[in-house]
């Protein structure tokens, strides 16, 4: 990521979290012993093979009268990917996948959050491997809760299906029957206990 894009998106973030900050919203953080940013993708067409990031953090300004008025913004590391399997996880470290040592986070900021059915949607920026494309992540909320120490937490939970070669994840292998080892449809799980900061 060159410098110009990095200023761009750091001064979108501050003004996206000033905004929030704003409308009167309170500052949440991912709390990673009960967070889990997973995915699933199809390996051989005939089985899921599920991981997760194990390095992340993330903030949530949440204005809990107008949650439209809210903003997410998240950064993982991508050389604590984990599939349980240490040389698959290498392999997808590598240059044939995330390129960790060039590439190594992916940021994800929301531009806006919209009113969908039951639910909500966080429209913004992912970016992944030197490429940036908007998304759009339906999720809903938990009611707001005291922990037992009197801290203020709630949950989010969402789900997203991305097309990893939009991002430039593009090995490729197919085995006889003309499926391929990786598919490219990968499913994104997030599972989010945000705490008051």
């Amino acid at each position: 990521m060159n410098f110009k894009r990095s200023f761009l998106i750091a001064s979108l973030a501050v003004f996206f979290l000033g905004a929030a900050a704003a409308f009167g919203a309170d500052k949440f953080d991912f709390d990673p012993m009960h967070t889990q940013i997973g995915f699933g993708v199809k390996h051989l067409v005939i089985s899921t093979v599920k991981g997760k990031f194990n390095e992340f953090t993330g903030t949530i300004l949440y204005d809990s009268s107008d949650i439209t008025k809210s903003s997410v913004s998240l950064t993982l590391k991508t050389a604590s990917i984990n599939t349980g399997v240490e040389m698959r996880d290498n392999d997808l470290r590598s240059p044939n996948f995330f390129d960790a040592a060039k590439y190594p986070e992916i940021t994800f900021q929301s531009s806006r959050i919209e009113k969908k059915d039951d639910g909500f949607v966080a429209v913004g920026a992912l970016n992944m491997h030197g490429v940036s494309k908007e998304v759009a992540i339906p999720f809903t909320v938990s009611d707001k809760i005291k922990d037992p120490r009197g801290k203020e937490r709630f949950g989010v939970e969402g789900t997203l299906t991305l097309d990893r070669r939009d991002w430039g994840l593009t090995w490729d292998k197919r085995i006889e029957s003309g499926g391929l080892v990786v598919g490219n449809e990968v499913r994104i799980e997030l599972s989010v206990e945000a705490v008051k900061g």
